[in-house]
């Protein structure tokens, strides 16, 4: 894939925020759908017309939770993507099924860090690296039950050691915006990382000065990861 970092914003909430990520350079623009705990941004027919609208240049990812390769194949088919990210348990032969069914599909996994459960983790980083084609960390909220887009930074010790851990690429998320992305990745150096309700407004809408912010702490930090 692309040699640039990869830089997500999740929770396209429309069009027009659609069109101001891609005006400030947002590469990768998340769509999370069919969820178990939070509510989706807007509906699947509202993203199927704001996903035709994205420049070839960007790329649109499913976030979902879905878990049967059959299902998954469906729903990328229905909103037109050949990016998603898995972020609930799937089993390796449904992984297996996926890749063998929609080879051009790119998978992200998520690695959802909970009190306690590295040892976990390596063990699903391990199993699962020949299937996928990243890795996500995010951060488990136990008073909501939610493992995405919950606000909350995890240790990036745990990240860092996984990241050292795995032979494929992997993202950060959890908690970020632009007064700790700099860190995070300076600490962790991961290939990319993803912003949900870091870059968001008190009415959760994506702000374009937080947004821009971010992007540009981002990219500083990338450019001093090279430079050591």
């Amino acid at each position: 894939m692309n040699k640039k970092p990869f830089i997500q914003v999740a929770g396209v909430i429309d069009l027009d925020e659609a069109k101001m990520l891609m005006d400030l350079g947002v590469e990768y623009l998340g769509f999370p759908l069919r969820l178990p705990v939070n509510k989706e941004d807007l509906s699947e027919e509202e993203a199927i017309q704001v996903i035709k609208q994205i420049k070839p240049q960007h790329k649109a990812v499913l976030i979902t939770y879905l878990d049967k390769a059959d299902e998954i194949i469906e729903f990328c088919n229905k909103l037109n993507v050949n990016h998603v990210q898995l972020h609930g348990a799937i089993e390796v032969d449904q992984l297996i099924l996926l890749k063998q069914k929609r080879t051009d599909l790119i998978i992200i996994k998520s690695l959802v860090v909970r009190n306690n459960n590295l040892g976990e983790l390596k063990n699903s980083l391990l199993t699962l690296s020949p299937f996928v084609d990243f890795f996500i960390t995010d951060t488990f909220d136990p008073s909501t039950g939610a493992s995405g887009a919950t606000g909350k930074t995890h240790d990036w010790n745990i990240s860092k050691k996984l990241i050292n851990l795995s032979s494929k690429p992997v993202i950060i998320a959890g908690g970020l915006n632009h007064k700790n992305v700099k860190d995070a990745i300076l600490h962790t150096h991961p290939a990319g990382v993803d912003v949900h309700t870091g870059i968001e407004d008190s009415n959760g809408r994506k702000d374009f000065t937080l947004t821009n912010l971010f992007i540009k702490e981002t990219t500083e930090a990338f450019e001093s990861m090279k430079e050591n």
